[in-house]
């Protein structure tokens, strides 16, 4: 048994105070911003446009990640009252939401600059950094000693000292690692050169990777609204679903695709 006491706040300089979640939240931009910006310029792209793929990925990511927190898990607390929607630092971003967010943000981009980016390729490219970004905030999340596991006797379960003295199952750290798996096969998969033909292929692959292991996972969280308690499967595992579902028609498409060519 191990005992988490790790504060959330990193560093306290005056009234400005940085958080591992914040900080780490951040660097999964600075990787995937350094990322897209050598991808562009292998595809000899305007040096101009990682920069502006950033602002709709920034947005599609938190505004996604609130929106789905808000109308999947408490839309009788932000309905009433919208305007607190707007308030991010009280916390509360779905990563189903955010995975909704990025796609919608990405279709747009893509439409705004077709002829040089089309949507499936930027897709591919764009699921490498987000599947190392969920690495990080589940990092995040053990940092805050938030989305608990359940109960748990195993020998590395973790006592979360700031929230109770029970052993729990880390399952911020399950998850974590997960999604690092992910992001080192697609990682590895994308420097083979067939793989980088078959068009979302590597999306479908992280999409079933990603929430394939979140679905699993989820059998060792605790509910995170009361609701979920009469349900076969909670919401995680519902939302999961037919993201799996896409993955595997991707998959189905590109190499499809490439037989028929």
């Amino acid at each position: 048994m191990l005992l988490w006491n790790v504060k959330p706040e990193m560093i306290s300089i005056g009234p400005i105070t940085l958080r591992w979640y914040g900080v780490l939240f951040a660097c999964a931009f600075v990787y995937g911003l350094r990322f897209i910006r050598q991808e562009f310029s292998k595809e000899k792209l305007p040096a101009e446009l990682p920069d502006r793929l950033l602002i709709y990925m920034m947005v599609g990511t938190i505004g996604g990640a609130r929106l789905g927190h808000t109308l999947f898990y408490e839309p009788q607390v932000y309905l009433p009252d919208p305007l607190r929607i707007l308030k991010v630092w009280e916390g509360g971003l779905a990563s189903h939401g955010a995975a909704i967010g990025i796609i919608l943000a990405l279709w747009l981009f893509s439409k705004k600059y077709k002829a040089k980016v089309p949507f499936v390729w930027l897709l591919d490219r764009i699921a490498i950094p987000v599947a190392f970004a969920g690495f990080l905030i589940r990092l995040g999340n053990l940092f805050n000693s938030e989305i608990l596991g359940r109960p748990a006797d195993v020998p590395w379960a973790v006592v979360f000292t700031r929230i109770d003295q029970i052993p729990r199952h880390p399952t911020q750290l399950y998850e974590s690692l997960a999604y690092l798996f992910v992001f080192l096969v697609i990682r590895l998969s994308y420097r083979k050169s067939e793989v980088r033909k078959r068009h979302g292929l590597i999306f479908g692959m992280f999409l079933i990777g990603i929430f394939a292991f979140r679905l699993l996972i989820e059998f060792f969280k605790e509910n995170q609204v009361a609701f979920e308690s009469g349900l076969a499967f909670n919401l995680g595992q519902l939302l999961s679903m037919p993201l799996i579902a896409v993955g595997a028609w991707m998959i189905f498409r590109a190499n499809r695709k490439k037989e028929l060519s």
